[in-house]
């Protein structure tokens, strides 16, 4: 319920976080960086002075996005790099050249995601979802541990939603084989990003490197796109009006990035710019 109050606060309120905190030799990797809450998370980490690097599997669109925000912070420092979620040896391989070209990666967030898509698996055989959303992000996360931790103070953020709140995770049927439901598979994924947070915060206490875990809220973005035609219709039509811009969305993202105050927090969920 709280969850709830919160999402509703956040959407009634619709926060936008005001801070002048700079982040100049400091470097960001953003997943999905090159669209909707990625991108702008991109563009105001880049304002700030932080080196980017957006991580996409649209090395194309990545590119795009790029030059967006370098129109709006001329002298931004953005790179884009291939990486597809889906696929370990993809991971595996951006997390090789990142760990040549980087010596420090002080923040990482993990946004990038996929929802209600047709029944599909992950090039290892993960039900598609949970396999992008969750699995993907926690080895990213586990093989670029190690460079985090020599860049203390550190941050990992994982973009959530607070569709977790309907979700189970069903140990013996991961895959979902039994029975797929495309919202029930996203849900899934959803509390597993939670679940996530709250035990790397566990294992990293005392090393420099706090976690956080964000619910953007109702955005209007691209993650709705394998809706049905009638399905997606009404979602753009009720977006118009109910939902937040990319750019909001973004808010609570960039707070956990670079707000100061919460550099003692580690673990928790935030929605609105606010803990839940």
């Amino acid at each position: 319920m709280a969850v709830f109050c919160v999402s509703l606060q956040d959407f009634l309120l619709r926060k936008e976080f005001q801070s002048g905190t700079k982040l100049f030799n400091k470097t960001a990797i953003i997943t999905g960086g090159n669209t909707g809450i990625g991108k702008e998370t991109a563009l105001d980490l880049a304002s700030r002075g932080a080196k980017v690097i957006i991580a996409c599997r649209d090395v194309e669109k990545g590119k795009v996005a790029a030059e967006e925000v370098r129109k709006q912070v001329p002298n931004a420092n953005i790179i884009v790099r291939h990486l597809n979620l889906a696929s370990f040896s993809s991971i595996r391989r951006f997390v090789e050249e990142i760990l040549m070209s980087e010596p420090y990666v002080h923040i990482l967030i993990n946004n990038a995601g996929i929802a209600a898509c047709p029944k599909s698996k992950t090039v290892e055989g993960f039900e598609m979802q949970f396999g992008v959303n969750h699995v993907g992000h926690f080895l990213l996360t586990n093989l670029l541990l190690e460079r985090i931790k020599a860049s203390v103070p550190a941050r990992i953020i994982n973009v959530s939603s607070v569709a977790h709140t309907f979700g189970k995770i069903h140990f013996s049927d991961i895959h979902l084989e039994r029975g797929y439901n495309s919202v029930s598979a996203y849900c899934h994924s959803k509390l597993a990003n939670v679940l996530f947070t709250r035990e790397l915060s566990k294992r990293l206490k005392g090393t420099g490197v706090t976690t956080y875990c964000v619910d953007p809220g109702p955005t209007r973005t691209e993650l709705g796109r394998y809706l049905g035609v009638i399905s997606g219709y009404i979602l753009s039509f009720y977006s118009r009006l109910l939902y937040k811009s990319a750019k909001k969305g973004a808010q609570t993202t960039i707070y956990c990035a670079v707000e100061e105050s919460l550099s003692e927090e580690s673990g928790l969920y935030y929605c609105g710019c606010s803990i839940v």
